[in-house]
């Protein structure tokens, strides 16, 4: 069974920083593209950042330049540092991973965590 677990979501002020993580767990032989994903209350989920396992990245156009994807490998975990907060921002935000299992037999599925809230507000 594999888990991915995201944190540090939370109350900020507009202007403000937080950093989300997001650990895997279970039968993982390794793990291909991670991103992160966010849901505003009434709206459909979109993609935030993307970043494969070499490293490259992808940002969409509301937070390029404001936030930043990154991962460690050996922890199996995806960060997403977001500076400069808005009110816009404000949504339940994802992890989201293609991962390579081993057990109950090795292929590649995809996973979402259950998610994290972020609130951006005075």
């Amino acid at each position: 069974q594999v888990q991915l677990v995201e944190s540090g979501g939370g109350l900020v002020q507009p202007g403000g920083s937080l950093r989300l993580s997001c650990a895997a767990s279970g039968s993982i032989r390794s793990i291909e593209s991670m991103a992160w994903y966010r849901q505003a209350p009434g709206k459909q989920r979109e993609l935030v950042a993307t970043i494969t396992r070499g490293g490259s990245t992808y940002y969409s156009d509301s937070v390029k330049g404001r936030f930043a994807i990154s991962r460690d490998n050996a922890k199996k975990s995806v960060y997403l540092q977001m500076n400069s907060l808005k009110p816009e921002d404000t949504a339940v935000y994802y992890c989201n991973a293609d991962i390579w299992t081993e057990l109950p037999r090795f292929r590649l599925q995809n996973y979402w965590g259950q998610g994290t809230q972020v609130t951006v507000s005075s």
